[in-house]
C-alpha cells in the first residue's frame, strides 16, 4: 500500500499551515510513495533554490535507511566511511539532514515518506511529524513498541555496528 494523493496534499497543507503559525522561513515540502516516487510537492513563494532536491533527498534517506532524516545525519557523524558508501551507491540521492521522516499506516507499514526543508533541522523535523499526525497516520515513534519489526537503532552500538 503506498500513500494516497488526497492524504499527501492535506498533509503537505498542514505543514505549510503550521509553518505559517510558526512564522518560519518559506518552507518546501515533498511526499513520496515507497521507492521515493514522488506524490506530491509545494513550495512556499520566497523558498530559496535547491529545496525540491533537499525536500527530495530528505524522504529519501528516511525511506533508504528507515529512519528519519535526521538519525541519518547523526549516523552520518557517526560512521563517516560507512555513510560516504551509502551516499555514493545512491548516486548522492541521500541528504543527511533532519526533516524526512517515513510515513506508517495504522499497522505501522511504511507507505511513503515526507521531506520538509526550509527552516532549522529541529523545526523541519517537527513539521513533518507534525503533518504525519495531521492526516491520521504514524511516525517512526510512534511504531517504536509495536515489535521488531519497528525498532530501529538510534546511535551506534557498543560493538560499532
Amino acid at each position: 500500500m503506498s500513500i494516497k494523493l488526497s492524504q499527501a496534499n492535506r498533509m503537505i497543507s498542514a505543514i505549510i499551515k503550521r509553518a505559517i503559525e510558526f512564522d518560519c522561513r518559506p518552507i518546501s515540502v515533498v511526499v513520496v510513495e515507497p521507492g521515493c516516487i514522488i506524490k506530491a510537492f509545494q513550495k512556499e513563494d520566497g523558498a530559496s533554490m535547491l529545496r525540491f532536491e533537499m525536500a527530495l533527498g530528505k524522504a529519501y534517506a528516511a525511506l533508504a535507511l528507515s529512519r528519519s532524516s535526521k538519525l541519518v545525519r547523526i549516523r552520518n557523524e557517526e560512521k563517516p566511511v560507512f555513510m560516504r558508501y551509502l551516499m555514493d551507491v545512491s548516486g548522492d540521492k541521500i541528504f543527511a539532514e533532519g526533516g524526512g521522516m517515513q510515513i506508517r499506516d495504522k499497522n505501522g507499514e511504511v507507505i511513503g515518506a515526507v521531506g520538509v526543508t526550509g527552516d532549522t533541522e529541529d523545526r523541519d523535523e517537527e513539521l513533518a511529524a507534525h503533518g504525519i499526525h495531521a492526516v491520521g497516520l504514524k511516525t517512526d515513534e510512534d511504531c517504536k513498541d509495536m515489535g521488531r519489526k519497528f525498532r530501529q537503532r538510534l546511535t551506534s552500538a557498543a560493538d560499532g555496528r
